[in-house]
């Protein structure tokens, strides 16, 4: 008992330093795919909301199809939901889904979006520097 009060106490004073305090994330950020960018800056009143907007598409997402998104919201004042963390509206390419948006580094952030629960897809973006 001794020992699992001492690993607890231990773990309690140690998880401040887990908690990871990343550079901002507003930047321009290009998705896995390498066929479209999004400009990330902090919005809403507080200035603690997350948006993104498509601002490039490139090979085969620059189409016709496509390009009505341009310098529209993909993340839509999200608002934080943790460390490095914000949860909201997401809209992508026309489809609107629940999703989280979680900064895994200073040059990383990964886009969970479902629609109605059960359509399901995971993003990931990589900062332009």
């Amino acid at each position: 008992m001794k020992r699992l009060l001492v690993l607890l106490i231990t773990f309690m004073t140690a998880a401040p330093a887990l908690a990871q305090g990343f550079a901002s994330p507003v930047g321009t950020w290009e998705i896995e795919m390498r066929d479209s960018r999004y400009e990330v800056a902090m919005c809403g009143e507080s200035g603690n909301q997350l948006c993104g907007t498509l601002v490039w598409l490139g090979g085969h997402a620059d189409n016709e199809e496509n390009r009505p998104y341009l310098n529209t919201l993909l993340i839509d004042h999200a608002p934080p939901a943790g460390e490095n963390q914000w949860k909201g509206t997401l809209r992508i390419f026309g489809q609107t889904a629940t999703g989280t948006i979680t900064q895994l580094s200073d040059n990383h952030i990964q886009l969970e979006g479902c629609v109605a629960f059960i359509f399901c897809r995971t993003y990931q973006l990589y900062r332009i520097n």
